[in-house]
């Protein structure tokens, strides 16, 4: 299976020390070069796993720790001690790392050759308290990192390590992020507004706007045999309503759709931007709220945020870029409406139009019906059910003032209980865990945002890599919530989060 992050490395460093003489040292390396070709070669691992020579002095660790910070092909690194490796040598290395970090508590062996087992097996294979030692160093000093334990022959180990690549490049595009926004924030809402000089602090991305106008320039410069190919495009890939298609009474409103997907696509590339807002109050001389080019951009990898939430298109990139590869999607998403049917209550989401169809392997309907909102021409759209996933996520992001907080909720997406033939856009229905009642109630509490990324692909632990990672708070909602225990984290994460940032 080709690897999603096939260009990009993860280092692997393996620490010991010169005592032990070059006999050990050169069955080390042997064996640590066996335990990244097995992470290399795991279709759970979606990067290459570069084997680097083993670590013996605090000189050469920090060396090797700033050159993996300063090769930007570097996603993280992966450490393991293999032997006994003094601790103390790795301060300096571990203090200039500014690459995500993965303790791998592992060993050579699955099983201990009990007969024959003798003292220099015990001084080769010593990581159970070489990593022990490693791992005191690197919590004394706050050094930020995920820990897995186990065999790398084991698919668990794997999967886990391929969990963290994946919130390391998450994060990795995070932080080398442009994000357009067209028009401002929606007027007078609250949760999409935020401190875009925090976030590019906190995140790296950078925030910045561009005129409606300059949009609309884009639009008039579009080729008419640019529209002509691509609205052919339209026709074979999704079920184009007649009115849509070429002859039909509304075609120009399809080709005018067309014409905004080309605009934005050239623009953003133009700007070096991979996310991008809109909001329907601020259109300009844009005949239509961009619908179809939306979801067509979501779908290639772009991030988005309604009315202007650009931190929802923050968390739409990282999602797309997390779930590269895996079966399943991410979009912008919004809890609309409920159906409170007592012990079958169902959470239906949507939006005005763009959702991505990345959360369906349907053939999409593109349909064109009035918005009712924002004053301009009727616009297009792609409508359809997103497929039936156990164990996705709904996630916000939310600026609390003195940090930014991520809540999210695991959910089960289910078909709908009817076809829905009344409702013109795309949309999701799930069952929240652990119940509705309490995954609310919950919700409320931490204050999450009314937009999320739905993630169908990347799963609750790659969020997780995701915001240790960004030193972001992140509240989960899942089958283990209770209200009050819930509640009592929100609590105790406003005391610990203001006591860690100082004064």
């Amino acid at each position: 299976m080709s690897k999603p992050y096939a260009d990009r490395e993860v280092w692997f460093f393996t620490g010991s020390q010169d005592l032990y003489g070059e006999e050990t040292l050169r069955q080390v390396a042997e064996q640590s070069q066996e335990v990244a070709r097995l992470l290399d070669q795991s279709g759970d691992v979606p990067a290459r796993i570069v084997w680097k020579p083993v670590l013996k002095d605090s000189a050469s660790i920090r060396r090797a720790m700033l050159d993996a910070t300063s090769d930007d092909n570097v996603l993280g690194v992966i450490t393991w001690m293999h032997t006994f490796s003094p601790a103390k040598m790795w301060i300096a290395g571990l203090e200039a790392l500014g690459k995500p970090l993965l303790h791998l508590h592992t060993q050579a062996n699955v099983e201990l050759p009990w007969d024959t087992i003798d003292f220099d097996f015990m001084n080769l294979n010593q990581a159970a308290h070489g990593d022990r030692e490693y791992a005191y160093l690197a919590t004394r000093i706050g050094a930020t990192r995920t820990t897995v334990v186990g065999h790398v022959s084991n698919p668990a180990v794997t999967g886990r390590v391929g969990t963290w690549v994946r919130g390391a490049a998450g994060w990795d595009a995070v932080r080398n992020l442009r994000l357009a926004r067209f028009g401002d924030n929606m007027r007078n809402v609250a949760v999409t507004e935020g401190d875009k000089t925090e976030a590019e602090i906190r995140f790296g991305v950078s925030v910045n706007t561009w005129g409606v106008n300059d949009l609309v320039a884009a639009v008039a410069a579009v080729s008419d045999e640019d529209v002509d190919a691509l609205v052919a495009e339209y026709e074979v890939l999704y079920d184009v309503v007649p009115e849509l298609r070429k002859g039909g009474d509304r075609h120009e409103s399809l080709r005018y759709a067309a014409s905004q997907e080309i605009a934005l696509r050239s623009f953003l590339e133009g700007v070096g931007a991979k996310a991008f807002t809109t909001t329907f109050e601020d259109l300009g001389d844009l005949r239509q709220l961009p619908g179809l080019a939306v979801q067509r951009l979501m779908a290639d990898g772009y991030g988005f945020g309604a009315e202007g939430d650009w931190k929802t298109a923050i968390l739409v990139r990282a999602a797309k870029v997390m779930g590269a590869g895996l079966p399943g999607g991410a979009s912008l998403m919004e809890d609309y409406t409920y159906d409170l049917t007592p012990g079958a209550e169902l959470i239906l989401g949507a939006h005005m139009l763009e959702v991505c169809p990345s959360l369906t392997t349907s053939k999409p309907r593109v349909e064109i019906h009035p918005l009712g909102i924002g004053g301009k021409e009727d616009p297009v759209r792609m409508v359809f059910n997103a497929d039936e996933t156990e164990g996705a996520v709904v996630v916000s992001l939310a600026d609390m003032r003195d940090r930014f907080r991520l809540t999210a909720n695991v959910v089960d997406v289910v078909p709908p209980p009817a076809d829905l033939p009344h409702l013109p856009v795309a949309r999701a229905v799930w069952k929240p865990r652990p119940s509705f009642a309490v995954s609310a109630e919950s919700w409320l509490t931490a204050g999450g945002a009314h937009h999320t990324v739905m993630s169908t692909a990347a799963g609750i632990e790659a969020f997780e890599v995701f915001a240790q990672i960004a030193g972001a708070e992140l509240l989960v909602i899942d089958e283990g919530t209770t209200r009050r225990g819930f509640a009592d984290q929100v609590r105790w994460n406003q005391v610990y989060y203001r006591l860690a940032q100082g004064f």
